[in-house]
């Protein structure tokens, strides 16, 4: 894989620098106002070196030492291309909310985008007519918590499976979570019932999923220097084209199979309801349309799945480290359920604690901690900052919800920071932050919460977790958050048994 780091490089990037610095010293007129604050960045290759150079480096944090010291809005310059980094919410609301006719674009990625194909997905697309009808089929069908509520059996049906998964195999937590939250997005997008192992749309979809998240901004040189992509694949340097003919395999078949499915269903009349057979439904739909409701289903699971995964994962590790938080919620649980069910969705509006918990998991353990890029698309000042166009806007998101200035004790998992008491205000609610911004906000808000919440509650209601003892030593998991697109937990160790004979039951009832 060829990265940024490769030493053979080195001699092209200064070639280029110096292409980059003399066509800017010919061309450019002056900036009408200066660009924001940061690091000094070299006459050739501006701030090429200031960005993490290894892959296991964490970005956000490059990004918030940025913050501490260039203040909330900082630019870096890397061969030409403007990199604005947000480490405020209040400048990024005002940016990407309020203009946000201007910050809605996406920057155009060589490798994931043009090479893979990635480009023609709702995270990836650029600011236009497709990605509003994209947008306007998630939103007829899961933009509202109403809406959302059709697939509350199928969420309700899927977790109890989830929760037999784990008594049997409680050591293949993080596995079972992922297997659950494609089940959950199959059904719903797709109508598709997984088989209990091995499914072959699951790993086809997670493989998908890992690929693109592998492929991030800076991973590949082509994303630097985007001529590359014009090399013929023998030329040497150039195995990202053999990764990227992969990759594109693999996305047009997760993209395309699941969709053909419900269609040979809806001939046969046996096409159960889902996101992708409602829009189908539509008389007279054209190719163009059909080929958006493929790719806005697709966009359902690459937008939802893997980010649920993070959650649901972290949602066992905090109740693991914070034990008194797990018996509040328990005892909640206990009081508005009783002991003979389970949990439903229609307990929800009863059960605040539980309700404060799944947002102290968005808080606590950041599930996108830099954001999905945005892109200026004309020149604008900023605050008297010079903003051109064409720049790349980063929100660190892992700094706006780890503030000590907008949560107290950032590292501690506390749900309470978010319910009202002693006539104290709730600390800001992290869905405001966390789903992104403008017209680019994530429109899964209310499946992705449910899922979270459904998860949370039944979880809670039937099983203990806590820190695994080996060899007489209690082992405590270690919170870190592993590089990545999306911000996994590190794998970790936790015991997680039936709270009581009573739970046992509930756990081996009929889940269909």
């Amino acid at each position: 894989m060829l990265t940024i780091t490769d030493v053979t490089w080195l001699n092209l990037l200064c070639l280029t620098g110096v292409g980059v610095y003399l066509v800017k010293q010919v061309l450019i007129k002056k900036n009408p106002k200066p660009y924001p604050p940061g690091p000094r960045g070299w006459p050739l290759i501006g701030n090429v070196l200031d960005m993490p150079r290894v892959k296991r480096l964490k970005l956000w944090l490059t990004f918030t030492e940025w913050g501490q010291k260039y203040g909330g809005i900082t630019h870096v310059e890397v061969l030409g291309r403007h990199i604005i980094v947000l480490n405020s919410v209040k400048t990024a609301m005002e940016m990407m909310d309020r203009k946000s006719i201007s910050y809605s674009d996406r920057p155009v990625l060589p490798m994931v985008g043009e090479l893979v194909g990635w480009k023609t997905s709702l995270p990836f697309l650029s600011y236009g007519d497709r990605l509003r009808r994209q947008r306007k089929d998630i939103q007829r069908v899961i933009g509202s918590r109403a809406a959302v509520g059709v697939y509350n059996e199928i969420e309700e049906v899927e977790t109890l499976r989830f929760l037999k998964r784990v008594l049997a195999k409680p050591d293949r937590l993080q596995e079972h979570v992922r297997h659950t939250a494609g089940a959950v997005i199959l059904r719903i997008s797709h109508g598709y019932e997984v088989k209990e192992n091995d499914d072959p749309f699951v790993d086809l979809a997670d493989r998908t999923v890992s690929q693109v998240s592998h492929g991030q901004l800076g991973n590949f040189m082509v994303d630097i220097l985007p001529f590359l992509a014009k090399v013929p694949a023998w030329f040497p340097g150039a195995g990202f084209k053999r990764i990227a003919r992969e990759w594109s395999g693999t996305l047009k078949e997760m993209v395309s199979t699941p969709h053909e499915f419900v269609k040979d269903q809806m001939v046969a009349g046996i096409a159960p309801t889902s996101f992708t057979s409602n829009l189908l439904e539509r008389s007279n739909i054209s190719a163009e349309e059909d080929d958006i409701v493929k790719w806005s289903a697709f966009a359902l699971y690459a937008g939802g799945s893997d980010t649920t995964v993070s959650a649901i994962y972290s949602l066992f590790l905090a109740m693991t480290l914070f034990p008194d938080v797990q018996k509040k919620a328990q005892a909640e649980i206990d009081a508005v359920v009783g002991p003979d069910r389970l949990p439903s969705f229609a307990d929800r509006e009863y059960l605040p604690y539980t309700e404060a918990l799944v947002k102290e998991v968005l808080r606590w353990s950041v599930i996108v901690p830099t954001g999905a890029p945005h892109c200026v698309n004309k020149d604008d000042i900023h605050d008297g900052y010079y903003i051109p166009k064409g720049s790349i806007i980063m929100p660190n998101i892992w700094f706006m919800l780890n503030d000590p200035q907008t949560y107290a004790n950032p590292s501690q998992f506390n749900p309470e920071r978010f319910l009202a008491k002693d006539g104290k205000e709730p600390e800001t609610e992290p869905r405001t932050i966390c789903f992104g911004f403008g017209r680019r906000i994530c429109p899964g808000i209310h499946l992705a919460e449910a899922s979270i919440w459904i998860s949370a509650a039944m979880s809670l209601a039937v099983f203990d977790i806590s820190k695994v003892i080996e060899n007489g030593v209690e082992i405590t998991p270690e919170v870190e958050t592993l590089p990545g697109v999306i911000g996994h937990p590190k794998p970790f160790k936790c015991s997680i048994k039936p709270r009581s004979a009573t739970a046992l039951g509930l756990i081996e009832q009929d889940a269909n």
